[in-house]
């Protein structure tokens, strides 16, 4: 797994990286545009002020958002990613802080219409994921809801057949959600499959 020294050091390529893997229909990013674009099309057809995205990157995303008026709030740990997304968003409030360690204070003084992570939670263990999940509900406005864009997979078995195919180009670092796994912790947890290996998960207050 990446440090953010190593994020720091792929920020300026990450965009052209991510491209190659969509492109080519490959884990792990095999439906990232489509992912975001839909998380995208969601919010705009809601009344939605306030947005907080939890590790943005270069902010492929909330820029779009950024640009069309709403209130931007970001988390990432690499200070690379957020000079590339703040030179974008000049206005953002953008903060630097590891997600394993939770939100920064800052960010846990607002609530948010909409929280975003995208391929950013995988670098958390289940568990951490599910306390991590939990802290951000909290934050929601009432109404609110939080849009996760991932490689997961419905099934454990669903999981191990894609690390079957993809071999050796596997991550055993990281850390994929299977959602028959959560529902334990969220059982109005939604699950909708984009590609092979990834997903768009939903979790509304």
């Amino acid at each position: 797994m990446l440090s953010n020294k190593g994020f720091d050091l792929w920020a300026d390529d990450y965009d052209k990286s991510v491209d190659i893997y969509d492109n080519n229909e490959s884990y792990p990013f095999a439906g990232y545009k489509m992912i975001l674009n839909e998380i995208y099309n969601r919010i705009l057809m809601n009344s939605y002020k306030s947005i907080l995205d939890v590790g943005f990157g270069t902010a492929t995303l909330i820029s779009k958002l950024y640009n069309n008026g709403y209130e931007i709030y970001g988390q990432d740990f690499s200070k690379r990613m957020i000079e590339i997304a703040q030179e974008k968003m000049p206005n953002a409030n953008l903060f630097n802080g590891d997600i394993s360690n939770g939100l920064v204070d800052e960010l846990l003084l607002h609530k948010y219409d909409v929280i975003i992570a995208t391929y950013s939670l995988h670098h958390l263990t289940d568990l951490k994921k599910v306390t991590f999940l939990k802290s951000l509900i909290k934050q929601l406005n009432e109404g609110g809801v939080i849009y996760i864009g991932d490689v997961a997979f419905n099934s454990r078995n669903e999981h191990d057949k894609c690390m079957k195919e993809v071999g050796d180009e596997w991550d055993k670092d990281e850390f994929y959600f299977v959602i028959d796994e959560f529902l334990h912790y969220f059982p109005e947890i939604k699950f909708e499959k984009f590609s092979n290996c990834s997903g768009l998960i939903t979790l509304k207050k």
